[in-house]
């Protein structure tokens, strides 16, 4: 019997649900103590209040809690009540209103003041209003509280509310930190957002034989601008390079260079110099020879640079000079003339570098009292040349690329053509030489005869010579007989009697910060010597100087290396780094790359390169970098009961496409879809939307509360408020059935009492505590005559009443 009693009360227990315990009410109590009835069974209720300032959900002053399956209802039986009846500083509401805990009250303050923290809203919490109803005065930003050195506040207003922007200007010969002549500030709440600054600056100036080192266009106070000469030209202080300085009065002084002259260097007493001036010009060659039989010892000539006499000034010696032992061997090259045991005082011995190599100097040294001078240095020329040039009515023999510098190959013509010019052509720094030509052999042009060839017993210049004729001749006076050969109707050398008269440039100069090159050597015009600079050096213009009219030309600079900074970032793309975590770390805290560097970038997924990926760190600048590209889509995916407008092969990234659905059918979201990386973003579904409601109509002044969907389903419901200070007329809930929306509600608009209408029509507000400005639709107003006034419109008048945004003033005189 007891196992089946048992048995009935769980079943009991189990059908009715879990019992409740005795309530705890925060802010409440039940009215009777009730201890003996607990744990109450499912759907026993109690009658609660709740204590001052706390009510029930309901707003009641007390309510049942009823006991549920899942515990206590309501939850929160007691919640916070909050009145609104006073607003300091602000507009206060025209009657009492009571919020509940959660419910938040937009508030108007007066003109110049705030809620807390600069809020306008407050919400009734567990511990009342937050912030509480007190307005405070807001700061304000005044001209006296702001001094602009050099410059003024261009607006004549003298103080400025919060968050309002205003311009200030700089006196002539005065900028803004950005180069500007005008700048911004703005009232903040601790004051102004900055303290303008007009600081001193120069524009750029007008150099003269000089280049400048910078960029810009205009300078700071105390700025430095560096320059540098033009070649053979210099400052006053006798430099190639100067800076000039932006001071209060302007640059500190010209930005000009002068021409460059050499004085007569310091000499050996038994060396004569020629041509004797008092100052030599850039480019004048002085000649030496030694007086007294004694014998010279270095270069026979120098020649005036940029920077000064270059090489050094031979010297006269009375013993006799040494000759030298055997000379250096050059690494990756070879001399080209047969060894001996021993070479004289100033015998010279010539180099050529090996295949694939490049020489960098003089291609000469010279046996100088004993010692050798400078060897050249091969370096590695890694430029390959292209395709062997074609050539009309020939062939090359056969030959394997790829050709590196210093690489031959022969060409031959066909039959019935004959070459002219060299058989060879080679592959130089990465170009050809000039390659022959071949000319058919019966049109081969003839030379004509010259007077300075033996008498043939006809008029030298009726008498016509072959191609490929060889002549010879002898100049009056002369022993030795000259030979011309005939090469398609030109004399090959030219026949002349004329002398030639043969330029010699003094040794090549020792440029500042190029490799060791000393040589004694003199060049013949038209030759050429390659320049190298040394480790950390960057040659500027031209490689190679130029024996041109017995002077060197084109000389280069060997200008010092420098590095560049961080590498620019790039939007949807990193830097490639195959080292470790450490490393990477160490590269990206590095603040100097050095010239030449080379880095590469990668593309986030969904992205590709634009063009090289590679940038190159070049005397302080970083080539352009590429851009990451996001990869284009195909056709978008394809979703029942929905086409796309417009349609094509092929979108660009970004681009944005929308779906059109099918008669009957919606969205339940946005209809669009967008290009990402070479993937669509995803659709949404056409739904049947029968039955269904679009979205919801707008209301003016008003606006729902929900995100808004393009379908509703039957039953749904949205909500409708109005905007601040209009009051809802209707049911604030519309239903959608069978496709349509139940009737929307209205935002009526509030009437604002007009302090000035007021005034003019003598009038005031009845009563004092009615500061309200602004009144709903039916309020009802109460006007009165101002002191000393009488009523001018009837009675009925001065209790007005609000109609839709709009009431009507009583009129007193």
């Amino acid at each position: 019997m007891k196992n089946c009693c048992g048995k009935t009360l769980f079943l009991l227990f189990l059908f009715q649900g879990k019992p409740c315990s005795y309530p705890v009410i925060k802010h409440g109590r039940l009215y009777y103590s009730y201890r003996g009835y607990f744990p109450a069974r499912v759907h026993q209720q109690f009658v609660y209040s709740c204590d001052h300032h706390f009510v029930p959900p309901s707003q009641r002053s007390w309510d049942h809690l009823t006991c549920t399956a899942e515990g206590w209802s309501p939850e929160e039986p007691c919640l916070r009540q909050c009145i609104f009846n006073y607003l300091e500083n602000g507009h206060t509401p025209h009657r009492e209103e009571k919020y509940l805990q959660g419910e938040t009250v937009r508030v108007r303050c007066y003109e110049g003041y705030s809620l807390q923290n600069d809020q306008n809203t407050m919400t009734c919490t567990e511990s009342g209003w937050s912030p509480p109803p007190r307005c405070i005065r807001v700061k304000t930003c005044s001209k006296s509280n702001i001094r602009i050195e050099n410059g003024f506040l261009s607006e004549s207003t003298f103080t400025y509310p919060l968050n309002k922007q205003t311009e200030y200007k700089c006196k002539p010969g005065y900028v803004t930190a950005d180069g500007k002549t005008s700048g911004l500030i703005t009232c903040l709440k601790n004051g102004w957002s900055a303290q303008p600054v007009c600081i001193k600056s120069c524009d750029r100036p007008v150099f003269e034989k000089a280049r400048v080192k910078s960029d810009g266009t205009w300078f700071r106070l105390n700025d430095r601008l560096d320059y540098e000469c033009v070649d053979g030209y210099e400052n006053r202080d006798g430099r190639t390079t100067g800076s000039i300085v932006c001071g209060q009065d302007g640059w500190s002084d010209k930005a000009a260079c002068y021409e460059r002259e050499c004085s007569i260097p310091e000499m050996d007493p038994y060396l004569n110099a020629y041509p004797r001036k008092e100052t030599y010009k850039v480019g004048d060659v002085l000649k030496f020879s030694c007086s007294q039989g004694r014998i010279m010892v270095g270069a026979d000539s120098v020649q005036c640079y940029h920077f000064g006499w270059s090489p050094k000034l031979p010297t006269c010696k009375v013993k006799k000079v040494k000759s030298c032992a055997l000379p250096p061997e050059l690494p990756n090259g070879k001399r080209k003339e047969i060894h001996k045991e021993e070479y004289a005082h100033n015998e010279v011995v010539e180099y050529a570098c090996n295949p694939k190599f490049l020489m960098k100097g003089s291609h000469k040294i010279q046996c100088v009292d004993g010692e050798w001078t400078a060897l050249p240095v091969c370096i590695e020329e890694e430029r390959t040349c292209g395709n062997i040039p074609d050539l009309d009515h020939g062939d090359v023999k056969p030959s394997v690329p790829p050709y590196h510098h210093g690489d031959s190959v022969e060409f031959s013509c066909r039959e019935a053509f004959t070459m002219i010019g060299p058989r060879f052509i080679t592959c130089i720094s990465g170009e050809w030489t000039q390659p022959p030509q071949c000319i058919a052999t019966d049109q081969l042009r003839k030379c004509k005869g010259s007077i300075l060839f033996p008498p043939e017993g006809r008029p030298a210049h009726k008498i016509e010579y072959d191609h490929n004729t060889n002549r010879s001749y002898q100049c009056r006076g002369k022993s030795e007989r000259k030979h011309s050969i005939c090469i398609n109707g030109e004399w090959d050398p030219k026949v002349d009697c004329k002398e030639a008269k043969i330029q010699l440039c003094p040794p090549p100069p020792q440029v500042p910060n190029a490799c060791d090159m000393t040589t004694t050597v003199n060049y013949q015009d038209g030759e050429k010597i390659s320049i190298l600079c040394k480790e950390n050096y960057l040659i500027q213009d031209a490689e190679e100087i130029v024996c041109k009219g017995g002077r060197w030309q084109s000389i280069p600079r060997c200008i010092e290396k420098i590095g560049c900074s961080q590498p620019p970032q790039l939007d949807h793309g990193t830097i490639n780094s195959s080292s470790s975590a450490e490393e990477r770390r160490e590269i990206h805290e590095q603040r100097l790359y050095a010239h030449g560097t080379k880095l590469s970038y990668t593309c986030e997924e969904g992205f590709e390169i634009s063009e090289n990926n590679v940038i190159i760190c070049h005397m302080g600048k970083w080539s352009s970098p590429p851009q990451c590209v996001g990869l284009p889509c195909g056709l978008p995916p394809y979703i029942q009961n929905g086409v796309i407008s417009h349609k094509k092969d092929s979108y660009q990234y970004g681009e944005e496409v929308t779906y059109d659905c099918d008669e009957g059918f919606g969205t339940d979201g946005p209809a669009s879809i967008r290009c990402l990386g070479g993937e669509w973003s995803r659709p949404q579904d056409c739904i049947n939307s029968q039955g269904k409601c679009g979205p919801p109509p707008p209301i003016d002044n008003g606006y729902i509360t929900s995100l808004l969907k393009s379908v509703y389903p039957t039953g749904s419901i949205v909500e409708y408020r109005c905007q601040a200070y209009y009051e809802l007329r209707g049911n604030r809930n519309v239903v959608c059935r069978n496709g349509e929306w139940s009737q929307l509600p209205k935002c009526l608009e509030a009437c604002t009492v007009s302090e000035e209408t007021m005034r003019k029509h003598h009038i005031q507000l009845r009563w004092k505590h009615d500061k309200k400005i602004y009144s709903k639709t039916e309020d009802t107003i109460e006007f009165m005559c101002r002191y000393g006034y009488r009523e001018l419109t009837p009675k009925h008048t001065f209790r007005a009443t609000c109609r839709e945004g709009k009431v009507v003033y009583p009129r007193c005189g």
